[in-house]
């Protein structure tokens, strides 16, 4: 809109100047709002470029989570994660986790104000509400600037509060205990002096605590921090404690311990039924400067499939080397049945010259089968693997259906329900074994269910025996973590020590017990004298925490 020329309002008629007037005061208003108009379509032009930036900064974010949730299934369902061990899909879980929380994070700060509450942060606030009604409550209060009435009428009273929850974690702290004994005389007479004696402690004069000495013991077999990473750690708060100090406390630890690792080897060893399988322990060869291959050996109790009474257990028992022998040493004194694997060196174990008892009984794996014919059908897509998959899963949904009742209700379901279909994969079998080469790879693993049929349906027979030996394989898991970090155990008696501290943390860990607990108890009792004839009371299971 054009500027008007100035206007000599004094050469214009009277009569006729205050409509001019009122002329070039609208012209201005009109000035004034194109001004203004002119103004704002800058600012929304600002505002639309804006909106678009966020826009495209939004678009990408979500094609972030997109290919994260993609890489999220991949890890789950895709072929390789046959081929991950549990412990790198948690590793990958764990990273992609983080990198999902990140890019919510970064959408979060991109909304607007508005829009932040309707966000529901669900992976966020999973846990929320859950936290232990046994942690300390530190309440911090927050009270209005002001309680007086806006109105002016006089105090607001309290009609009710907001109470929200967060988990604060404190580093571990270090403290000293310092023990002070005074000592009394008589000024009278010079008869003697008395002093209370010295507390007891199981490194007489030595510098830990018994606490000290199990949270070494759990950060190194429950944590699996190795001694030389804990005296990193410890360095950090200004404590210079050697890895060969700690060495020695664990050392302590293990000899005091031994007796009832002993006494819980032989209260699992009086049960009519076991789980038992090995693992590598890799263990350093001092005189060839190299490592060699050692084994952790586990048995193993856990009846809480079918609600028995005794408490679940295990005891590791290591040995230099994978011979049957070692199992048959381990075993001497029980006559049960035993669920396994179909490793070849348990076979000793069922044969009538025995040593250490009647022979064994044995039930055999039925989830190593299905391994064997699932790698079959990875790699090439075996129609007759995926028929024997399908036909392994019929049979373990009726398992699923019947865990947790007792063993004479499991039975009669199993003989109505798996003992036809145990048949008919009987059956399946030896036609596909006719079928296939003996040679090839199918073939060979065809027959490894065969050599083990007659011990895969004894779970047919005994309502307590379970379908496979995944239970003393999850209780085995920790040693392989802690074989990860610790790389090896430094001779073969730190192997067995590795064994008998590992007994007792997994025992407590399958019991629900806290091991920094059960072990500072268990050690100040035995710095104490426990005596040995109450050995039982220091079973994990019988551990009672203090208030």
């Amino acid at each position: 809109m054009s500027k008007l020329p100035e206007i000599d309002l004094t050469a214009i008629p009277e009569s006729q100047r205050e409509a001019v007037s009122a002329l070039l005061r609208a012209h201005g208003d009109l000035m004034i709002e194109a001004a203004g108009l002119k103004v704002e379509t800058k600012d929304l032009k600002a505002e639309t470029l804006g909106l678009k930036a966020e826009t495209a900064d939004l678009k990408d974010i979500i094609e972030r989570l997109e290919h994260l949730v993609s890489e999220l299934n991949r890890v789950v369902h895709g072929k390789r994660s046959e081929k991950l061990t549990e412990d790198e899909r948690q590793l990958a879980f764990e990273d992609l986790t983080i990198a999902v929380a990140e890019a919510e994070e970064q959408q979060s700060q991109k909304m607007p104000d508005t829009d932040k509450p309707k966000q529901k942060r669900v992976v966020r606030r999973n846990n929320r509400g859950n936290l232990p009604k046994n942690l300390p409550r530190i309440e911090q209060i927050i009270e209005p600037d002001s309680l007086v009435c806006p109105c002016g009428c006089g105090q607001m009273h309290k009609i009710g509060e907001d109470r929200t929850e967060r988990l604060d974690i404190v580093p571990a702290q270090l403290r000293v205990i310092v023990t002070i004994r005074p000592k009394y005389a008589c000024r009278a007479c010079s008869d003697g002096v008395t002093q209370a004696p010295a507390p007891a402690s199981l490194i007489e004069g030595g510098l830990p605590t018994e606490g000290s000495i199990a949270h070494v013991v759990v950060s190194k077999y429950a944590d699996h921090l190795p001694l030389y990473r804990q005296s990193q750690i410890l360095a950090r708060s200004g404590i210079e404690l050697h890895r060969s100090t700690l060495a020695d406390w664990v050392g302590v630890a293990s000899f005091h311990l031994a007796p009832v690792v002993d006494r819980l080897a032989e209260h699992i060893k009086k049960s009519t039924k076991l789980f038992m399988d090995e693992t590598r322990a890799p263990v350093l060869d001092p005189g060839k400067g190299r490592t060699k291959t050692g084994y952790l050996w586990a048995l193993a109790r856990d009846d809480r499939a079918w609600c028995g009474e005794e408490p679940p257990g295990v005891v590791f028992f290591y040995a230099p080397n994978r011979k049957g022998e070692n199992a048959e040493a381990f075993l001497h004194g029980f006559d049960g049945i035993l669920q396994l694997d179909g490793y070849t060196g348990y076979d000793r174990l069922t044969r009538l010259g025995r040593k250490g008892g009647k022979p064994i009984r044995v039930a055999h794996c039925w989830a190593h089968s299905r391994r064997k014919l699932k790698e079959i059908f990875d790699k090439n897509k075996s129609e007759i693997a995926a028929e024997g998959l399908r036909r392994i899963a019929k049979i373990y949904k009726v398992e699923a259906d019947i865990r947790g009742i007792e063993p004479g209700q499991r039975l009669s379901a199993r003989q109505a329900r798996s003992a036809p279909l145990v048949a008919d994969f009987g059956e399946w079998l030896e036609a596909q074994r006719m079928r296939v080469s003996s040679k090839s790879r199918l073939g060979e693993n065809l027959n490894y269910i065969h050599n083990h049929w007659q011990g895969m349906q004894v779970f047919l027979e005994d309502g307590r025996v379970e379908m496979d030996s995944n239970n003393v394989e999850n209780l085995i898991r920790p040693i392989t973590l802690n074989r990860k970090n610790a790389l090896f155990a430094g001779h073969d008696e730190g192997g067995k020590a590795w064994g008998r501290l590992a007994s007792l943390i997994e025992t407590c860990k399958i019991n629900g017990i806290e091991p920094h607990a059960y072990l500072k108890a268990t050690l100040e009792k035995i710095a104490k004298g426990h005596p040995q004839s109450q050995i039982d009371e220091l079973l994990p299971w019988n551990f009672k925490p203090s208030s």
